[in-house]
């Protein structure tokens, strides 16, 4: 068994950005040859490092610094350029809020299904229901439909299904952030006994508070590119140097 949950070893990935978009048919048909001028947006270049086995990872940098990219290539949505990301370990992804949830179904059926689409058996989700359930405090709520919740509330019922989930390896985004602060603190203690489990987790956020208290390394990103991988005191510090905005 690999030292290591996550090897990532020169990773390139970039992206092509249209500067006209034609949305419409009517578009497309009136204007059939009308020229595209594509952008290309390096997200990541050159990136290396490693997350040990039972690690509370943290990732920090700008917007735009290639935070997000990086955590959709550890979870399988993109494929590097170039380069090679191994994965040692079954992953949990709560990297994107809704995937995965049907707005117009009820949230007891939005469990059923994202249970079952993050590898849990009918029969398993039924058994957990109830614990699911009042780790999101939204007993009341559990017969409505998915689009009239609030966006904090839809974090708190798919971290509530994601921790069900048997796993190694948990991806973190800053999609936390959306929940109110006693949701948040219910969180963090659950981290915590992953972290006692000697389960991975890999956490991107802009709470440097956050990463300074729970993460074991801290890895800073900007412009697609490693700035430093360290000691969270002292790679906060530096991204707060290099960012003044974010002191």
């Amino acid at each position: 068994m690999s030292e290591y949950s996550i090897e990532v070893e020169d990773v390139w990935k970039s992206f092509l950005l249209p500067h006209q978009r034609r949305d419409t048919l009517k578009e497309r048909f009136l204007h059939p040859f009308r020229h595209v001028e594509v952008e290309e947006l390096q997200a990541l270049k050159g990136v290396s490092f490693a997350v040990e086995r039972g690690e509370f990872f943290g990732v920090i940098g700008p917007n735009g610094s290639g935070k997000s990219t990086l955590l959709k290539l550890m979870a399988g949505i993109y494929a590097a350029d170039r380069g090679s990301l191994t994965v040692h370990g079954r992953l949990s992804p709560f990297i994107e809020l809704g995937v995965g949830f049907n707005e117009e179904l009820s949230a007891r059926d939005n469990v059923r299904v994202n249970g079952t689409l993050l590898g849990l058996t009918l029969r398993q989700v039924d058994e957990r229901y109830d614990e699911i359930v009042a780790f999101a405090g939204l007993d009341r709520f559990m017969d409505q439909k998915l689009k009239n919740f609030s966006s904090g509330m839809k974090v708190r019922l798919a971290y509530s299904v994601s921790i069900q989930v048997e796993f190694e390896i948990l991806l973190l985004d800053e999609v936390l952030a959306v929940g109110d602060q006693e949701f948040q603190d219910k969180c963090f203690e659950t981290l915590e006994t992953i972290r006692a489990q000697g389960k991975t987790v890999v956490f991107v956020s802009h709470d440097l508070n956050a990463i300074q208290k729970h993460c074991d390394r801290v890895m800073h990103l900007d412009q697609g590119g490693l700035v430093a991988i360290g000691a969270p005191e002292e790679v906060v510090e530096g991204y707060r140097a290099a960012v003044p905005a974010v002191a």
